[in-house]
């Protein structure tokens, strides 16, 4: 078996064989978990020079780690990825990164909640002035930005909403200033978008999702290009970022199966989402892979495939009457995160995370869902016994 070169084969090739070397464990196919803090010099001249050595102390990473780090790399051509302990860490170190006091950032009005409170909460304190655009601003976030911006972060397709940004527009912009630009990727996992070819700096992915896949492991991912992998590290390394081997060892398996998980999940997906449109209980699907989303031409344009996670709204009977149908459901299950195999359903208010665009919910009640890997009959079955509750 020779050495395998990344740049030769195609995405699910790359899921299976990036970051792995069975030869150097004799020929043992998954890479070995090594728990480790401390590492031992062999002489002390070794020991001067151990901050030239590439396994130093755990903390810094093992071949567990860079083995993840490689495979993920190589999905999202980068010039290198780093991990953090959870996807906030990722997005948080990713920002400090590339802020200082006195820098203007600006930041997508449908970010992940928690960004949004991190940018309010702690990067404000810290004197850096945060400024939200409207997610279809496109080229005209030309007129937002000023002297001192230092980082345009993006997510797309957006939190709860799944309006699709022009990112390549916004990319070009931040080129011409000299400005660093980052995304939110994980709704497409790295398989169904590549930031970096489109212009991105850096695409950071909550490997919580779909990477690990089986909702029992958090990890985040931040991967650079090359003019922000150093810029990134350093923060990294100062912030004592550290991901537990077996986590990585999760997020390794689960990563050899993504494509062929991804793909139901979007078969799944697009059938519930195509169901959804005869129900007169459903007012408003987002879903940009539908041809009757107003963002699907965009969507079509970047990217090559669609995930299990969309939003939709419906008529506003409410909470008693939506616990009768939420409370019965045998399938879906209520609780926070996505991308593992099982499917997720919860109520949600995107105009609380909004500051600059409005969030038109037609009078109804926004509902995000996450179509697992469960037969597609099941599901809609479950569904729809649920929407009979509610005339009870």
């Amino acid at each position: 078996m020779g050495e395998f070169n990344n740049k030769n084969f195609k995405d699910d090739t790359i899921l299976i064989h990036a970051g792995r070397n069975p030869h150097k464990y004799d020929g043992i196919v998954n890479p070995p978990v090594f728990h480790a803090s401390t590492v031992l010099a062999s002489s002390l001249d070794d020991f001067y020079n151990f901050d030239q050595k590439r396994i130093s102390y755990g903390i810094h990473g093992t071949e567990t780690s860079f083995a993840l780090e490689c495979a993920i790399a190589a999905l999202e051509h980068g010039a290198g990825t780093i991990l953090c302990p959870s996807g906030l860490a990722a997005i948080t170190t990713t920002i400090i990164a590339c802020a200082k006091s006195g820098d203007h950032i600006l930041i997508t009005d449908n970010t992940y909640g928690p960004t949004r409170v991190f940018m309010n909460k702690l990067m404000a304190k810290f004197g850096v002035e945060v400024e939200y655009f409207p997610p279809m601003i496109g080229d005209d976030i030309k007129n937002m930005i000023k002297s001192n911006t230092s980082l345009i972060w993006m997510e797309s397709p957006g939190s709860q909403t799944f309006e699709i940004s022009d990112i390549t527009a916004i990319c070009k912009i931040a080129q011409d200033n000299d400005i660093i630009t980052a995304i939110d990727n994980t709704w497409a996992a790295g398989y169904y978008y590549k930031p970096l070819d489109f212009g991105v700096d850096i695409s950071v992915q909550a490997a919580t999702k779909y990477i690990s896949g089986h909702s029992d492991c958090m990890l985040g991912v931040i991967t650079c290009n090359q003019k922000t992998l150093k810029k990134i590290r350093q923060t990294w390394d100062l912030l004592g970022q550290a991901v537990a081997p077996d986590d990585v060892y999760l997020a390794m398996r689960g990563l050899r199966t993504m494509a062929v998980r991804l793909r139901q999940h979007s078969e799944n997906a697009i059938k519930f989402a195509n169901w959804l449109k005869s129900r007169p209980e459903i007012i408003k699907i987002m879903h940009p892979a539908l041809d009757t989303d107003p963002h699907h031409k965009l969507w079509q344009r970047d990217f090559t495939g669609s995930s299990g996670l969309f939003g939709f709204v419906m008529q506003d009977m409410g909470k008693k009457t939506l616990a009768k149908m939420m409370d019965g459901l045998k399938i879906f299950g209520m609780g926070y995160s996505w991308g593992g195999f099982e499917s997720l359903l919860i109520p949600c208010d995107p105009s609380l995370n909004r500051s600059v665009s409005k969030w038109d919910n037609n009078g109804g009640q926004t509902m995000r869902i996450h179509i697992g890997l469960e037969d597609i009959d099941d599901l809609i079955n479950d569904f729809e016994l649920g929407l009979e509750r509610l005339k009870t």
